[in-house]
């Protein structure tokens, strides 16, 4: 008898998960799917562009409709599950529908964190985590007026590079001295603030938020320091936090994140957990590369496998923005035991406009690299 797989969430790691399960045990379950969002699985990572025009929804979709039917998966659209029943093995969406399970996979992926500071609830304050957060973002950037992003992080940087290109007036809010400290080091950070403003975008590192001023809609945002920032759009960008609530409320083991062990189990051996909302030894992800192998080791198990395992590796950043290359990877810490080699052309020449920063730290063996290129 073909066991009852139902998974919570449509993102890109629980379709990488099925893409491999229909490969190696194509007739081992009956999926079902329950996705919050009231579309079909797309690509993430390809927001950037399409806040920025280069492409729209319909050029990121990875499964359409016809996938779907065409597998015999059955996908709840719009349906957010509001409960599990572990005792009698179902999940109840927000519009009454019950499914039972023989197996459970929850990837209810992450929020985006909201600073609480006053004027955070006014409208004309976004996240950027969703489809629906760019239409919103779009449609706020026909007034071309002026933007301001908290958060010059990866997701932070996107989204102002995206709204300068939709024509507003966009400035970044960042609490730390330099950008993206968390992936790069000051030099490189040096390096890219100085490229995003020769694009046109306003940078104030060490700013601390203290409100958002405004009278139930936003007027601008005033920092710390008593500066204010006229502004019609606020972006939050401060970070995530894996979406771990639905599995509290079941009694799953939480940490930072839903604890899974290395087959991506949960405290319920009945119940997986893959993506930006587990937690596997240890560590949080947010990049989809480790996202792709929680994606590789779940299908295996529920395909039989035993010896399928997580292993943890260390992955590339890159930052998507036209005309600006970012690539880093590792820990660039500095440290007694480590050796430092950089490579830094300050003056490139015609035939090589590229500033490349590059820099090792041994022995971890761990890479930061930063290139900027000029616009054409």
């Amino acid at each position: 008898m073909t066991e009852k797989l139902v998974i919570i969430g449509n993102g890109m790691a629980p379709g990488r998960m099925l893409e491999h399960l229909l490969e190696i045990a194509p007739d081992s379950y009956q999926v079902t799917i329950f996705n919050a969002e009231p579309r079909v699985n797309y690509d993430r990572i390809m927001l950037s562009p399409v806040l920025s025009g280069e492409k729209d929804y319909e050029q990121i979709i990875i499964h359409g409709d016809g996938w779907y039917v065409r597998n015999g998966i059955t996908l709840y659209k719009g349906h957010k599950i509001e409960a599990i029943d572990r005792v009698v093995k179902t999940v109840t969406s927000s519009e009454g529908v019950t499914e039972g399970y023989d197996k459970l996979v929850i990837a209810t992926g992450s929020n985006p964190l909201i600073i609480p500071v006053p004027g955070h609830d006014f409208a004309g304050v976004l996240t950027y985590r969703d489809l629906d957060d760019v239409n919103a973002m779009l449609l706020a950037a026909q007034s071309r007026a002026k933007a301001v992003v908290i958060g010059g992080g990866l997701l932070g940087l996107e989204a102002a590079a995206g709204l300068q290109s939709q024509g507003m007036d966009v400035t970044v809010v960042h609490l730390m001295p330099t950008l993206m400290e968390r992936q790069l080091d000051p030099a490189a950070g040096y390096l890219l603030q100085k490229a995003l403003e020769e694009r046109g975008i306003k940078i104030l590192t060490t700013a601390n938020t203290k409100a958002i001023l405004g009278n139930g809609r936003v007027e601008g945002v005033e920092l710390a320091d008593g500066r204010i920032i006229p502004a019609t759009l606020v972006i939050m960008a401060a970070g995530i936090r894996p979406n771990t609530a639905l599995a509290k409320e079941a009694g799953l083991t939480i940490g930072r994140g839903i604890v899974v062990d290395h087959a991506m189990r949960t405290s319920d051996p009945d119940i997986l957990a893959l993506g930006e909302c587990a937690e596997v030894g240890g560590h949080v992800y947010g990049l989809v590369a480790p996202l792709y192998e929680m994606a590789r080791t779940a299908a295996a198990h529920l395909a039989g496998d035993e010896t399928a395992r997580f292993v943890h590796i260390d992955t590339p950043t890159k930052l998507k923005v036209t005309g600006i290359d970012v690539y880093s990877l590792g820990d660039f810490a500095d440290g007694d035991d480590r050796e430092e080699i950089v490579l830094r052309d300050a003056s490139p020449s015609p035939a090589s406009p590229c500033t490349p920063l590059i820099s090792r730290r041994l022995p971890s063996a761990t890479w930061c690299n930063f290139r900027r290129c000029r616009a054409n």
